[in-house]
C-alpha cells in the first residue's frame, strides 16, 4: 500500500563564498589545464572520448600464475590460440551493437572515465577553513578500468580505486591507489584484461564463450582464479582496526593508510582463514556493540545466501544459511538493535538465459519482493518472519529500526523502477523513491509510502545517516541527488519523519558523489551537528575538489583543491586519526 506525504523543499545552490586563501597554501601548486572534451549530459545519452589513462606499476606480489615472460613453450602456443579465440569472438560482438547498460563508449564516457594512480600531493590549496574536528582521513571507492575493455564493459566491472583526503590540524593531502586486487595483478602482468566482467561481457552464447576461455587459461597455467576474482571498487569499512575494501564478487581486500596518506594494499582479508565465502560490499558495525554484521550470496549454487557476523576482535560467528529457493541479488541489507532485515527482491540470477542470448541478471516478475526479519544472534533461519512487500526493489537500505508499541520494523531505503534497469538497458525512465516501509511483525503485513511528496521527489541514491545511531529510529538522511540519471547534481537532506527536504545543489556542470555525513561530536545528543564531504567535478574546467558542507546549515565552509581529477564513484568512509594510529 503506498499513500503520499506532506512535505516542503529548500534548495541551496551553492553560493561560493569568497574564502581567502589557507596561508597553507604554496604558490607553486598548479592543476593541470583542462582538456578539450564533448560536452556530456549523461552517460547514458551522449558517448565521449573514452581516457584510458598509462598507469604506473607498484611492486606486488605475483599470485601462482606465472607472467609470461616465464611461460614454457606449450603455455605460449596456448596463450596464441586462447587469444586468437578470443579475438574472433570480439570481432562477432562488434557486428552487432551492444546495449548502454554494456558499452564502454557510455558507461565510462566523461569524468566516469578512469584515472591514473596519484602518489600523495601535500599541502593542498585550501578555500575557507577545515573544521577542527575533521582530523583523519576520508577515502571514498570507485570503479576504475586498469585496461581499455575489448568488449561489453558495465561501470560495476571497473578496477577498484580508492581516492584519500587526510586532514592534519587544517592542511590536507591527497592521494588514489588501485587496491591489488588478484585479479588487477594477474591482467598487469599479462597486459591485457582476462578475467571475465560479470555484467559487461557474460551475455548471451559470447560470454559462456568467454567463460570457458578463462578457464581454458586457467588449466593452461596462464591464469590462477583460486585466490578471488573481485574487483573490490564498490563498499569501504573500518573494523577490527583494518580498512577494507569490498564488491560482494569476493573476500574483502585490506588497504592500509600510511603515515604519508598513501595507500598501500596489504592483500585478500579473510579474517585469519575464518571467512571461506564471498561477502557483500555493505557489512553494517553496529554503533553499540562494535560487531560487524555481513552477508554473503552465490549466484550458483545453495544456500543461495549466508549471513554472519564478526565480534569487536574479528572472531566470525557460524554461517547461519538462508533458503531464498533462487540465486538473488542482495546488495544490501539493515541492522536495528536486535534484528537484522534482509532483502528478498526480485532481481535474480538465471544461467539458462546466457544460453538464449540473454543476461544472467534477470527482473522475475513472478516472484513477490519480501522483507526477512531474523534475530541478530540467531544460530539458523528458523525464526525467520517474511513480510511481503510487493514490487519494492531497494538497490540501498539506509537504515532500519524498531518500534516495539507497534509491532513494527521500520525500513528506510530507495525503491528502484524497473528494477533492472541498472543491469539491463530499458525505455522506461529511471525512478528512485525514498521510501519508509513498515514490517509487521505480528500480522505480517506491510505498508510503503513515499517519504517526499510527489511534486518535490527527486531520484535519491547513495547516501547515509549519521552512523554513530545506525539501527536505532534516525531524523534524517543525507542521499545524493541522482539527477541527471545517473550523475548527482547535488546532495538532500530529508526529514524521515515530515519529508522535508533541504537540497544542496553543486551548480553549473558541477557534479558529485555519495554524500558522508561526519558527526562533530558523537555524544553531542544533536543528531545533524557535523559536515558532509562530497567529491565535486566541474565538467567546465575538468577540476575536481572535495567540498565540506556544514549539515545543520548547508554552507560550504571549505573546499580542498585536487590535483587530479576523480571520477564519479561509489562509497565512502572516514576513519579518524585516533582510529589511524590503532591500524593492525
Amino acid at each position: 500500500m503506498a499513500f503520499a506525504s506532506t512535505s516542503s523543499i529548500t534548495i541551496w545552490i551553492n553560493p561560493r563564498p569568497k574564502f581567502s586563501s589557507s596561508p597553507k597554501t604554496p604558490s607553486s601548486f598548479s592543476i593541470p589545464s583542462p582538456k578539450k572534451l564533448k560536452k556530456i549530459n549523461s552517460v547514458l545519452q551522449s558517448p565521449s572520448i573514452l581516457q584510458l589513462p598509462k598507469q604506473s606499476q607498484p611492486p606486488f606480489q605475483l599470485p601462482s600464475s606465472s607472467p609470461p615472460e616465464s611461460w614454457n613453450l606449450f603455455q605460449k602456443l596456448c596463450a596464441m590460440t586462447l587469444d586468437a579465440v578470443e579475438n574472433g569472438i570480439i570481432a562477432r560482438e562488434k557486428q552487432h551493437p551492444l546495449p548502454k547498460t554494456a558499452d564502454p563508449n557510455f558507461q565510462i564516457a566523461g569524468n566516469f572515465s578512469p584515472v591514473p594512480e596519484q602518489p600523495v600531493s601535500h599541502h593542498l590549496p585550501i578555500a575557507g577553513k577545515i573544521p577542527d574536528h575533521i582530523q583523519g582521513v576520508y577515502l571514498r571507492n570507485g570503479a576504475n578500468p586498469l585496461f581499455e575493455p575489448t568488449s561489453g564493459h558495465h561501470l560495476f566491472d571497473g578496477d577498484g580505486m580508492i581516492y584519500a583526503v587526510k586532514f592534519d590540524n587544517g592542511s590536507a593531502s591527497y592521494a588514489c591507489r588501485f587496491t591489488e586486487t588478484q585479479r588487477l595483478v594477474q591482467e598487469r602482468a599479462i597486459g591485457k584484461p582476462v578475467f571475465p566482467k560479470s555484467i559487461g561481457e557474460l551475455h548471451g552464447h559470447s560470454g559462456i564463450a568467454k567463460l570457458l576461455l578463462f578457464y581454458a587459461r586457467g588449466l593452461c597455467g596462464l591464469v590462477d582464479n583460486s585466490h578471488g576474482i573481485g574487483v573490490a571498487n564498490a563498499g569501504l569499512v573500518y573494523f577490527n582496526n583494518r580498512l577494507l575494501a569490498m564488491s560482494e564478487d569476493d573476500l574483502p581486500y585490506e588497504v592500509r593508510v600510511t603515515p604519508s596518506g598513501d595507500l598501500k594494499t596489504v592483500g585478500r582479508y579473510n579474517f585469519d582463514e575464518q571467512l571461506k565465502s564471498a561477502m557483500i560490499a555493505h557489512p553494517k558495525v553496529d554503533p553499540v556493540s562494535g560487531e560487524l554484521f555481513a552477508l554473503s550470496y552465490d549466484v550458483v549454487r545453495k544456500p543461495y545466501l549466508k549471513y554472519f557476523r564478526f565480534s569487536p576482535d574479528g572472531t566470525k560467528s557460524e554461517d547461519v544459511e538462508i533458503d531464498l529457493g533462487k540465486p538473488t541479488m542482495v546488495h544490501d541489507f539493515a541492522i536495528t538493535e536486535n534484528f537484522v532485515v534482509v532483502p528478498d527482491h526480485q532481481v535474480v540470477f538465471k544461467m539458462s538465459e546466457m544460453i538464449t542470448g540473454g543476461s544472467p541478471v534477470v527482473y522475475d516478475k513472478e516472484k513477490v519482493s519480501r522483507f526477512g526479519v531474523l534475530d541478530k544472534y540467531a544460530g539458523d533461519e528458523s525464526g525467520m518472519k517474511w513480510v511481503e512487500v510487493p514490487d519494492c526493489f531497494c538497490f540501498h537500505l539506509w537504515n532500519a529500526w524498531e518500534e516495539p508499541e507497534s509491532d513494527e520494523v521500520v525500513v528506510i531505503g530507495s525503491c528502484m523502477t524497473p528494477a533492472d534497469s541498472i543491469f539491463n538497458e530499458s525505455n522506461e525512465e529511471l525512478k528512485s523513491v525514498l521510501s519508509e516501509i513498515r514490517l509487521n511483525l505480528k500480522t505480517g503485513k506491510s505498508t510503503r509510502r513515499p517519504i517526499i511528496a510527489s511534486e518535490n521527489d527527486v531520484n535519491l541514491e547513495a547516501g547515509m545517516v549519521n552512523k554513530t545511531i545506525l539501527g536505532r529510529k534516525t531524523k534524517y538522511a543525507y542521499l545524493a541527488i541522482a539527477e541527471p540519471w545517473p550523475k548527482v547534481s547535488g546532495f538532500a537532506k530529508v526529514d524521515l519523519a515530515t519529508g522535508e527536504t533541504k537540497k544542496f545543489i553543486y551548480g553549473d556542470q558541477n557534479y558529485g558523489g555519495e554524500p558522508l555525513f561526519l558527526p562533530r561530536d558523537a555524544n553531542s545528543g544533536i543528531e545533524d551537528d557535523g559536515h558532509i564531504m562530497i567529491f565535486v567535478h566541474d565538467e567546465k574546467t575538468w577540476k575536481s575538489e572535495l567540498q565540506i558542507v556544514n549539515a545543520i546549515t548547508l554552507e560550504l565552509e571549505a573546499t580542498v583543491k585536487l590535483p587530479s581529477r576523480v571520477p564519479y564513484g561509489f562509497h565512502g568512509t572516514f576513519i579518524s586519526s585516533k582510529e589511524l594510529a590503532t591500524q593492525a
